[in-house]
């Protein structure tokens, strides 16, 4: 489904970002305030979100605006895939989430299963690259690369019970039998791609 309307109020919002934080001159400063303010009308009015959250939502961020960036790790044993699950909606997900400064996609994608898993991994290989606006995940307000990272336990026969700060659950699937998914991590045709690229490790990263 289009939403013309979300990828207006992105755009807006995106160059009144980048307008806020190189201009100098004080009329263009005001103008760009009002881009800013104009894109969260937008959002206001389609989401019937209150504006006074809409900063702190959606236009809160400073510098030249880029896509956020989403990690997520890609486990497998005995064919099965691991999935936590989410204490947000009880949908489940790939282990992981927003990328950290200072932190490499590989130290990211180690502590994300460690803390919502409670399990250790080493990184292994990048497999995909994908951006959100070409699949089935949910409107977003921000823009988002996911990034799908296949990891290995490092003692795969131990037992997994784990309750994590975000996560209830911790399970290892079939991938012809999978739960429900929350589409806004990732969504079942993005799971089986990756299953996909782990099955055919000559294949090449997959970047949208």
């Amino acid at each position: 489904m289009s939403y013309e309307w979300l990828d207006w109020a992105k755009q807006i919002q995106s160059i009144a970002q980048i307008g806020l934080a190189y201009s100098k001159d004080v009329y263009d400063l005001e103008r760009f305030e009002q881009l800013r303010k104009l894109s969260m009308e937008i959002m206001a009015r389609y989401t019937e979100t209150e504006m006074d959250e809409l900063p702190r939502l959606f236009a809160s961020e400073s510098g030249y605006a880029t896509p956020k960036v989403d990690i997520r790790a890609v486990v497998v044993r005995d064919g099965q895939i691991l999935l936590v699950q989410e204490k947000a909606d009880g949908s489940w997900s790939l282990p992981g989430g927003w990328a950290d400064i200072g932190l490499s996609p590989a130290e990211v994608v180690v502590k994300e299963v460690r803390e919502e898993a409670g399990i250790n991994v080493r990184f292994i290989k990048l497999l995909a690259v994908l951006d959100t606006k070409l699949y089935d995940n949910p409107p977003s307000p921000y823009h988002v690369y996911k990034m799908f990272l296949h990891c290995e336990m490092l003692n795969p026969n131990e037992t997994i019970e784990f309750e994590g700060v975000e996560t209830s659950k911790v399970s290892f699937w079939d991938v012809h039998h999978l739960p429900e998914l929350s589409r806004e991590r990732n969504t079942e045709d993005q799971v089986r791609m990756m299953l996909e690229l782990i099955h055919n490790p000559g294949a090449p990263v997959h970047c949208d």
